[in-house]
């Protein structure tokens, strides 16, 4: 297989493109020649905290040519997901400004505080998430409203070590309100993807990812085929053995296999 037949290249960021404050040795050279190739390298993330304008900052810090219009965040896609629930209005808005930048963007307007003038709830990460907003959460969930949720990654990674993601504090919501959201945009659901795939226009998307329950699952659920690496969570083993939804169509090492002399390896 080649990077010919994809049009489109969807890669996860941590663990695939950078580890932390680095970049994953092979990764720049890689994604310049695909590039060069011919292929649209776009960027797709769980993190609902940062825009994507504040990832494609980062992301060109680090040496990758990356446009705004390159990075989709679970932010985007479930602000797309709130959009065919409800048409307009004030929507609760839980997190970083990644979260409220998104709900702008499809025409809502974010708000800190739950009212009768709320017409859904949408929850993702943000360091400075409190009690009061999950709170907030709480009451507007519990009168009914539609609730999304950007993903429910369990734990985040800091700079001090590993503390609660969306999805714990998601939990803490749901047992205080007695139901579990009305959707999930981020990966293992189909929802970023698909959310790059509309903005994008893809026809032949190839995902590519280090984790086989969120990554390969997501693009499985999609029937894209998927590509895993082995520079992150799981490893190249893991991959061989998966079976169902986690099993990647491709495995390589690393994101030289993208590189014109190199390949990688098809699963049966």
């Amino acid at each position: 297989m080649s990077i010919g037949e994809h049009d489109v290249l969807l890669f996860d960021l941590d663990g695939v493109v950078y580890i932390g404050p680095d970049v994953v040795p092979g990764a720049l050279e890689a994604i310049a020649s695909a590039i060069d190739q011919g292929a649209r390298c776009v960027y797709v993330t769980n993190n609902a905290s940062r825009t994507a304008s504040q990832v494609a900052r980062h992301l060109r810090e680090l040496g990758f040519a990356a446009d705004d219009q390159d990075v989709v965040t679970s932010s985007m896609a479930a602000a797309s997901m709130i959009a065919t629930l409800v048409p307009s209005g004030d929507v609760l808005a839980i997190g970083g400004e990644g979260v409220r930048a998104a709900l702008v963007e499809r025409g809502f307007n974010p708000v800190a505080v739950y009212t009768d003038s709320v017409v859904a709830v949408m929850q993702g990460f943000g360091e400075n998430v409190s009690w009061a907003d999950l709170a907030e959460a709480t009451f507007a969930v519990r009168a009914g409203l539609p609730w999304i949720a950007t993903n429910l990654d369990s734990t985040f990674p800091s700079a001090r070590g590993i503390a609660p993601g969306n999805g714990a504090m998601v939990e803490v919501v749901a047992q205080s309100a007695g139901r579990k959201p009305s959707g999930v945009a981020g990966k293992p659901q189909p929802a970023l993807l698909l959310e790059a795939i509309r903005r994008t226009g893809a026809k032949r998307p190839l995902m590519i990812g280090d984790r086989l329950d969120t990554d390969i699952a997501a693009g499985s659920r999609l029937g894209i085929p998927t590509l895993l690496v082995g520079t992150g969570v799981s490893t190249l083993g893991l991959g061989h053995d998966a079976m169902g939804e986690e099993r990647p169509t491709y495995i390589s090492a690393d994101l030289t296999c993208l590189l014109p002399d190199k390949s990688w390896v098809a699963l049966a």
